[in-house]
């Protein structure tokens, strides 16, 4: 952020080397973040960020996996249920428009509840 000047933007992504993590390059996104109550816009940001990370990856030939964390669950306070079903619902829609493009797209469930969220959206 220093070296471009200003914060990220809500629901775009950057993308890294991995460096020192079992995985060559990571994805970078700025969720919403909930304070309060759920509102629509809430849910289009939280799509754009899963999108963009997306796009990104599929511009890089080597990535054909991708997984994602619960964007914005944590301590920015999106509802869980809801930013699961918004997460299946965003990559069913995004692989749906490129078949083939990648290999495999993987949800990672820290706990039980994310697991079980993510398996009722899917």
């Amino acid at each position: 952020m220093a070296l471009q000047g200003t914060p990220e933007p809500t629901g775009t992504a950057k993308i890294t080397r991995g460096y020192h993590l079992p995985a060559p390059f990571v994805l970078h996104t700025v969720g919403p973040i909930v304070r309060g109550d759920l509102v629509p816009a809430h849910g289009t940001a939280l799509a754009d960020s899963y999108r963009a990370c997306l796009d990104l990856a599929a511009e890089v030939p080597a990535i054909r996996t991708v997984a994602f964390c619960g964007i914005s669950t944590g301590i920015f306070g999106f509802p869980k249920r809801p930013a699961a079903r918004i997460a299946a619902d965003t990559v069913r829609d995004w692989l749906a428009a490129r078949p083939g493009r990648f290999d495999r797209v993987v949800f990672v469930a820290y706990q039980a509840e994310d697991e079980a969220f993510y398996r009722e959206s899917l």
